[in-house]
């Protein structure tokens, strides 16, 4: 399973590309793709839908009625990274340079003296969307030489964005709109008008050490839920419940907008679930009562260099099981009637679990989960894999935990 793991971060260096990835494991498991501009009427059991980097499939039981509740399994397709701004071309010195946008919570210095491929969507002047992926380094973000920065071992590395990020990509001097014709031909299109393009370490997916029990890849946060929530799906067998994962864009950078978990989108699908079976809007608002939601996010692993920044009674272990993670003032969603019954799933699938909870001096980030619920009204509990190195360019987790996860999670569509 690690491997089909590997190949699906692989495959998916864009949000994009993870949407196209995951569509095409729903369609080789004999999922229904199903168009958001359509008519619902008759839906097929097994079906998807996709709009941009999002995607939201569902697996029904034999019998449903207007009231039969949700059993959700949500993550995230973006990761934090450098994203190509629209007027890109610049030189300086002799070296060729491309100008990129922060995205997300990157840890900067993680960019540094990488070999960078890019990817994502092109938009032509017709609105027509063509996806690329240019895998193999095409751009680096150098760093300052030891000798021009002296104190940097003993003082730290500081890196302002906007002056220290810009990678190169070439030598001369750039002309404008050399990248657009360029990242153009690669993808066999006509020059784009604009577009949403991550650089990304080209580096595959690779499984190391010496017992090989790590796994480590750029984008783990938070592709690897993705993986475990459409791995789950497909083996699942639902009988009590309609069983649904969502995988929102935008995560990293708030969740607003119109794919995000802050946006409409799930909201509108699962209403339109409940009309095509002729329900209406008090049907779904009594399924949502009885429905439950997973919020699956990676969580933070106890570091062995920074162990002073874990609280040890309630800090993961690598290969241990999945975390639930729990936060009082609500950056997590988790309640204890939720966290019970995602370790009831961790229980019936045979996996160990364990609990997160970030020491009282250090603020723990948020997930979609707590934005789920609060639009949604279902109770969601937050759970993630245990990793090192979160947002940097290469992440590290052990190669128990997504397997741990994803048997929960087919576990939990089957209660």
């Amino acid at each position: 399973m690690i491997d089909d793991l590997r190949a699906f971060l692989d495959a998916s260096p864009s949000p994009f590309h993870a949407a196209e990835t995951t569509a095409g494991r729903l369609d080789a498991a004999g999922f229904t793709e199903v168009a958001l501009t359509a008519e619902w009427g008759d839906l097929p059991d097994d079906g998807y839908v996709r709009r941009d980097g999002a995607v939201i499939a569902w697996r029904s039981p034999a019998t449903t009625s207007v009231t039969t509740p949700f059993r959700l399994a949500g993550a995230h397709t973006d990761s934090p990274c450098l994203r190509v701004k629209p007027n890109p071309d610049g030189s300086a010195v002799g070296w060729k340079q491309l100008a990129v946008e922060v995205y997300g919570g990157i840890l900067n210095n993680t960019w540094l003296d990488r070999d960078l491929g890019v990817a994502g969507r092109l938009t032509t002047s017709t609105g027509d969307h063509v996806l690329v992926d240019v895998n193999r380094p095409i751009a680096r973000v150098p760093q300052l030489a030891v000798h021009l920065d002296r104190g940097v071992n003993a003082e730290g590395l500081k890196l302002d964005a906007q002056q220290h990020l810009h990678p190169v990509w070439g030598t001369g001097a750039g002309t404008r709109g050399e990248f657009a014709e360029w990242i153009a031909e690669q993808a066999g299109s006509t020059t784009p008008t604009f577009w949403e393009l991550c650089l990304y370490e080209v580096q595959p997916a690779a499984v190391l050490g010496g017992d090989e029990s790590l796994l480590a890849s750029g984008r783990l946060d938070n592709l690897l839920s993705c993986w475990a929530a459409v791995d789950a799906l497909v083996a699942a067998s639902p009988t009590e419940a309609i069983a649904v994962i969502v995988l929102n864009d935008h995560e990293e950078v708030g969740s607003s907008s119109t794919t995000g978990a802050a946006g409409p989108l799930l909201e509108q699908v699962l209403e339109r679930h409940v009309a095509a079976r002729g329900g209406d809007r008090a049907d779904l608002l009594r399924a949502f009562v009885a429905s439950s939601c997973i919020s699956a996010d990676n969580a933070h692993a106890i570091h062995p260099n920074y162990q002073d920044r874990h609280d040890h009674a309630h800090g993961p272990i690598v290969n241990r099981g999945p975390a639930i993670k729990i936060n009082s003032n609500q950056r997590y969603a988790t309640s204890s009637s939720t966290a019970a019954l995602f370790a009831r799933a961790c229980d019936t699938a045979g996996v160990p679990h364990q609990t997160f909870v970030s020491r009282n001096n250090m603020p723990c980030g948020s997930t979609i989960g707590p934005i789920t619920a609060t639009r949604l009204g279902i109770d969601t509990v937050d759970v993630g894999v245990p990793q090192l190195s979160m947002h940097s360019a290469r992440e590290l987790c052990g190669t128990d935990d997504p397997v741990s996860l994803a048997k929960a999670l087919r576990a939990s569509f089957e209660l």
